[in-house]
């Protein structure tokens, strides 16, 4: 890093996390508008589609994702309640107390046409000079 000033670092991870804020609320709001989903919701969707069998234990998603155990399932649960049927829940065979949540037929073709929107909203992002130019003058700090 080229700067020596003390808080210059702090700065500048505030600048990148208020990057990442703004794209992510812009990607919520596209996504609730165009799909009714919320990020979260995709991120889940997106996870199972690149699993073996499209299927991850409830633990598993819930690190993937970044939620607490409660908030994954609940986030499951408002999935199945929406009725859209995109997710299927069964239990493990192998451990009853592991719950599978696995992406249906339906789930895909919601995923395929929700990444085509996030693809749109993150290169309409990144194409605003204005971030670009603090990507810019950020990356070259280092």
């Amino acid at each position: 890093m080229k700067s020596n000033e003390p808080n210059q670092l702090i700065s500048d991870w505030m600048s990148l996390a208020n990057i990442q804020i703004r794209v992510e609320h812009e990607l919520e709001s596209i996504l609730q508008e165009t799909h009714q989903l919320t990020l979260k919701e995709f991120y889940v969707l997106l996870f199972l589609s690149q699993a073996p069998n499209k299927k991850l234990k409830l633990q598993q998603l819930q690190n993937m994702v970044g939620l607490s155990q409660s908030a994954m399932s609940r986030l499951v649960s408002r999935f199945e309640a929406k009725g859209c049927g995109t997710l299927r829940r069964h239990v493990c065979v192998e451990d009853r107390r592991a719950i599978f949540t696995a992406l249906t037929e339906s789930g895909e073709k919601k995923l395929e046409e929700a990444i085509q929107t996030v693809h749109q909203t993150l290169q309409h992002s990144f194409a605003d000079k204005g971030i670009q130019a603090e990507l810019k003058r950020l990356l070259s700090q280092f």
